[in-house]
Order: structure tokens, then sequence, then C-alpha cells
């Protein structure tokens, strides 16, 4: 099944009143990877919502993207005991080794990087998660090795997908 059969597969399971814009926004995301502008005006035809209340629900809230993310989502705290133990530094290092900045993609698609107020680990800090992977008590040279790992896994996934293609 396809993205676009999963995220119309969400529609035809929802109650279409109002109160599913944010589930079925949630669901766009989660077929897609973002929320295109087709699946935010397939929503508010559905929901009888204008396209502009549908785009300022998704602007309003951090969890929506409005650009696809790339196949692994960097996020480094900036909570209070990260920012004292120089999240900073984890920050500079990301941008030294995969070229992105907080809020940026690469070119590739590979790496997305965010910057959140607390992943909740505090006494791991400074601290990051790649897609579901904690990685804690970092510090830059540390990081970098990990990172390159996962430029390197990230290579081959590419040339897999090139060779299937």
């Amino acid at each position: 099944m396809n993205e676009h059969e999963v995220f119309e597969r969400a529609i035809g399971r929802s109650t279409g009143l109002p109160g599913d814009l944010i589930p079925l926004l949630q669901s766009a995301q989660e077929a897609y990877g973002f929320v295109p502008e087709q699946a935010m005006e397939r929503i508010g035809e559905f929901l009888d919502i204008p396209l502009a209340e549908v785009f300022g629900v998704v602007t309003f809230y951090k969890q929506f993207r409005l650009t696809p993310c790339g196949r692994y989502l960097i996020r480094v705290c900036d909570g209070t005991a990260c920012h004292v133990n120089d999240s900073m530094a984890l920050i500079e290092a990301i941008g030294d080794v995969l070229g992105v900045q907080p809020g940026e993609t690469d070119e590739n698609l590979d790496f997305t990087l965010e910057t959140v107020a607390c992943l909740g680990c505090c006494s791991l800090a400074p601290v990051i998660v790649i897609n579901d992977e904690t990685h804690g008590r970092l510090e830059p040279k540390k990081l970098r090795k990990i990172l390159k790992q996962y430029q390197k896994q990230a290579s081959q996934e590419r040339s897999d997908a090139a060779a299937n293609d």
C-alpha cells in the first residue's frame, strides 16, 4: 500500500467532524513523512474547513512539518541540563559533519536536525536522539564518530535503493 492509500484509508475512518482535523493531519504526516499541500487541501475539503485554517493549524503546532524529513531525524536536547552541559557544541559538530543547522534537512534527505526543549533524559546530558535511538553523555568527538556511522549507513541505503530501481 502506498502513502496516498494509507492517507485515504485514514480519511475513510474519520467521522468527518472538525474535531478530526489534528488526527487527520497526524495521519497525513505519518503517511507522507510531512504534511503536503494536497493533503491539507483534501482534509479541508473533507471536513469543510478552509485551507487557510488547516494551514494555520499545521503551522501553529511544532509537531507538523511542511517539508520532507530526512530518513534520520536528529533531535538535540537544549533543555537546562543539556544546555549547561554544552548542547550547543553538539549542534556545531552536527553542522560540521552533516552540513545541516536546526530546522534543516540535507539535500539527500538523509538527515534532519531539530532542537527540542527537553527529551526527558537529563541524567544523560547532553543527549541527542536519532530516530528512536538515544545517545547520551556526548562530547563532540564521540558524536562525530556516531554521525560518521550513520552517514555510512545512509549511503549504503541510498545505494541499495538505487540498485532496486
